[in-house]
């Protein structure tokens, strides 16, 4: 059989794997070794795979991964998410919607120490939640709020998707990491200009609450409560600034914000009882995205094998396609592909077949990924996958429904589509910042 059918069947059977509900890592493991084997023969591709397979994995730049979430995990054992939603919600309660937009900032902030936007959004989900819910906001605003408020954490550094982005891609770890910040800071604000949106449209959307009682806040508690995010700030300072200047390499900040979070989470009991759970969690995440890296690689080599990838690259190059048609084209195939699969996994299947079209077309490498990350994000809060709303829900309150979060979560979806949209429009907006702080 031509090789290149045996790509095109290889890509078919790997998505009959996934619908039998397949481990996406195994399913591409088991895709990418048989069909390697139909091209070169049972001993080439054991030899030719594994060497390849082994020196993927073994990459330095590789131990971002583990840093990076094992931070995220400590900064939740630590405490850091009530710190930083009690902060600002003194800052922010008094202001229209004001609990919400301290929810939407509490989770960009803590995106700052934890790059997951799954354990942003089930951390919110436990600490704002119930006080939102307590001043009166009804509960599908309220957890569909803090379901897409989480993707706020893929984009503001450390993000594990925009690390994964960058070893798919190769493309420079800072300089990715540098360009999640502004698309991160504007949904921020475009979620919190939502909120007050809802509320004006919808008023009955915040009740006034039944027997609460309103602590006095004063200025001189809110300037002093601001010590209590010394450890964002700290954090912050090292993977940003220190990224940004050169002083460290992304692996280097990781490994040092550990140990300051780790330190912050010893010097609390509560902090030293989760500590066994957070090394526990951080190492079968970490397991499981190493397991998917040697899916994608080993299913990557198997289509180049193929000649399915060049042959892509020659047909999509035929179509003279702009730069602005093809993104837009991507970040509509990513925002259908989010309605089944996980970040992850549709980096993983996408990215050894589309990035080397992305680089023979030249399009820029930083707003290539933003406008990628945005769209992979929204399908975060999209049914039936939506992983930001099952993680929410598996925390969540007894009488909020699966369909309470993803109905919550709709006008947050669209205010997500609608920074993709001007990502797309507007290239500077990804590119300025890296190009700027990393020539």
């Amino acid at each position: 059989m031509d090789p290149i059918w045996i790509g095109f069947w290889g890509i078919v059977a790997l998505f009959i794997l996934l619908a039998t509900g397949m481990h996406i890592a195994l399913a591409m493991v088991l895709v990418g070794a048989v069909g390697a084997a139909s091209i070169l023969g049972i001993r080439p591709t054991i030899h030719h795979l594994l060497g390849e397979v082994f020196y993927s994995v073994c990459r330095w730049d590789l131990i971002v991964l583990p840093m990076f979430i094992f931070v995220g995990l400590l900064a939740g054992a630590a405490g850091l998410s009530k710190n930083i939603y009690y902060v600002l919600s003194l800052w922010l309660r008094r202001v229209k919607g004001g609990l919400g937009i301290a929810s939407v900032a509490s989770c960009a902030a803590f995106g700052t120490v934890c790059g997951s936007s799954l354990v942003t959004a089930a951390v919110f989900a436990k600490t704002s939640a119930p006080e939102m819910r307590r001043y009166g906001y009804e509960k599908r605003l309220t957890y569909g709020l803090i379901s897409a408020a989480g993707a706020i954490g893929m984009l503001i550094p450390p993000s594990i998707l925009i690390v994964m982005y960058g070893i798919f891609s190769q493309e420079s770890m800072g300089k990715l990491l540098i360009a999640g910040i502004t698309p991160g800071l504007l949904l921020t604000l475009f979620f919190s200009i939502a909120i007050v949106l809802i509320i004006l449209i919808r008023p009955s959307s915040v009740q006034p609450p039944k027997v609460v009682r309103v602590e006095e806040i004063t200025w001189r508690l809110r300037i002093s409560s601001l010590v209590l995010l010394w450890p964002v700030y700290a954090v912050a300072l090292i993977i940003i600034g220190g990224i940004y200047s050169g002083f460290f390499s992304p692996e280097e900040a990781g490994a040092i914000s550990v140990a300051l979070i780790f330190f912050i989470v010893m010097s609390s009991k509560e902090g030293r009882e989760r500590l066994p759970s957070a090394l526990t969690d951080a190492a079968s995440i970490a397991a499981m995205i190493y397991f998917l890296f040697i899916g994608a690689t080993m299913f990557g080599r198997f289509l180049m094998l193929s000649g399915i990838v060049p042959k892509a690259l020659e047909t999509v190059i035929g179509w003279n396609l702009s730069h602005l048609h093809f993104v837009i084209a991507m970040a509509i195939i990513y925002l259908i592909l989010g309605c089944f699969l996980d970040s992850i996994s549709m980096l993983a299947i996408t990215m050894p077949i589309v990035y080397p079209v992305v680089q023979a077309m030249k399009i820029d490498p930083m707003w290539y990924a933003v406008v990628v990350i945005m769209a992979i994000e929204c399908g975060l809060i999209t049914p039936p996958v939506g992983l930001n709303v099952y993680g929410v829900k598996g925390v969540a309150e007894s009488d909020v429904t699966l369909e309470d979060i993803f109905i919550g979560g709709w006008p947050f979806f669209i205010a997500m589509v609608l920074l993709l949209v001007l990502l797309i429009s507007f290239p500077q907006l990804c590119t300025f910042l890296p190009n700027l702080l990393m020539k």
